[in-house]
């Protein structure tokens, strides 16, 4: 007999002789169940409460607020972190249970509400100004914002570390409209920003966003003085290295951590001198190179100083290789000393390894939609910047606190939104609980719950 056509009923191709039906009827079901991590992790580590202070509330006391200034920033953090980039994806978002349980709030004050904010009530909070006006009640403290994130590393630390690597770099974050600030720039081939990136290992203590018509170093002096002082304030005696590429080999940025016992090692830039200092080591290179078919190193210390840009003769170390039937030579200048770090381990084990920070910022702007700037002005951009980086400061916390030495202790964020947070799961809400019935298929169950079990501990 004919399956009987209804308006909600879809039909599909008949499987080992069973009609297959569909219909929107299932209740409340949602796709990210996983999202619960994300908020047992928030209330270990406080990251959405201090980063809500960091805001001014000019709202009347009078008037029946229905979203809370924590609710809203809430809101924006957890959803970027379970892959909605936009505060137009919210109109839909504030109908999840999920999201509901993720704010704390299961139903609104007022009639015709949703438990959470829509889009224009988010799109306000972003556009808010230094000063209150009548549409824009909400407004941020930049400086505030920036310590939580030096707050939330140190406080990961179980204990103060002997030496600490702050990697610096600077990206490009595409522009197709006419924002604030907006310049073309010509290493990278588009309109865009060029913000200031800085790292402790996986850990993101800065991400200032500029206009791109600067040098890569520019603020980084002003950054890093503001990032150590927060440091030392905690651990007086802690030895920083700071590891960046050639952009950030100025004068300016070397002279101020020799004054402030700050070490240093950052790439050089290659011209004529330097490559004629190294022209015997080229020549050895070469020559095993061609002998061996492979490519082949050397390597050389020296003093250095430019003609007229540096204040003092540095250490310089020189790579001289042959590769793929040519010369490749690189240099390094840095304040480490020969007796410290010869030259082959210094280049090759030492900065070599700030690659690692290219994948952080990899995983900030695809995972994380940490270029999601597209707003009119360079204020609600940057605010669009910091929601995304404390998003990945709160992927990073579930993957250090609940995942630890399971096969996603490495993953990247990307992956573990996939693997963890989006499982599908009816909502049932009665009077006494919320039972959030996921998929018994999901494959990732065992880690689910030993994160479960780790993050109840961090809480206590």
């Amino acid at each position: 007999m004919q399956t009987e056509c209804s308006a909600d009923l879809f039909g599909f191709a008949r499987v080992e002789g069973r009609s297959v039906v569909a219909a929107f009827d299932g209740g409340k079901i949602t796709s990210d169940a996983g999202g619960v991590l994300l908020r047992a992790t928030d209330r270990a580590v406080g990251l959405i409460d201090r980063f809500a202070q960091c805001f001014s509330d000019s709202r009347s006391e009078e008037l029946v607020v229905e979203h809370t200034v924590a609710t809203m920033i809430g809101q924006r953090v957890f959803g970027i972190a379970l892959g909605y980039e936009d505060v137009v994806d919210h109109d839909t978002l504030r109908h999840d249970p999920i999201m509901a349980v993720l704010a704390g709030k299961l139903t609104a004050r007022r009639q015709n509400c949703a438990p959470v904010a829509g889009k224009s009530t988010l799109n306000r909070l972003e556009l808010g100004k230094a000063e209150p006006t009548s549409y824009h009640k909400i407004g941020h403290d930049p400086l505030a914002i920036e310590g939580v994130f030096v707050d939330l590393f140190l406080e990961a630390q179980r204990r103060a570390p002997p030496q600490i690597i702050l990697d610096l770099d600077a990206t490009d974050d595409p522009l197709h409209g006419h924002q604030e600030g907006r310049f073309f720039h010509g290493y990278y081939d588009c309109y865009c920003y060029l913000p200031l990136y800085i790292f402790c290992g996986r850990h993101l203590l800065a991400a200032k966003l500029r206009r791109s018509n600067i040098d890569a170093s520019a603020g980084a002096v002003a950054e890093v003085a503001r990032i150590v002082a927060q440091i030392r304030s905690r651990w007086p005696r802690v030895r920083i290295l700071l590891r960046a590429d050639s952009g950030f080999a100025r004068e300016a940025l070397m002279r101020w951590c020799e004054l402030n016992r700050i070490d240093y090692l950052f790439g050089l830039a290659r011209n004529e001198r330097l490559t004629a200092a190294i022209a015997a080591e080229l020549q050895e290179a070469q020559q095993l190179g061609e002998r061996t078919g492979k490519p082949a190193r050397r390597f050389k210390d020296l003093t250095w100083s430019t003609l007229d840009s540096w204040s003092r003769a540095r250490r310089v170390v020189a790579k001289a290789e042959w590769t793929g039937g040519e010369a490749n030579p690189r240099f390094v200048v840095t304040s480490l000393s020969r007796t410290e770090h010869e030259a082959r381990h210094l280049y090759e084990k030492v900065y070599c390894a700030r690659g690692d920070m290219e994948n952080h910022i990899k995983e900030c702007q695809l995972d994380l939609f940490a270029d999601r700037t597209s707003a009119a002005t360079m204020r609600a951009n940057q605010l669009r910047l910091w929601f995304a980086a404390m998003a990945y400061v709160l992927v990073c916390a579930v993957r250090r606190i609940a995942l630890r030495h399971t096969q996603f202790a490495q993953a990247t964020c990307g992956t573990i939104r996939l693997k963890l947070f989006k499982i599908g799961a009816l909502v049932r809400v009665s009077v006494r609980r919320i039972k959030i019935a996921m998929a018994s298929a999901c494959p990732y169950q065992n880690e689910f719950a030993l994160a479960h079990l780790r993050l109840a501990a961090a809480v206590r």
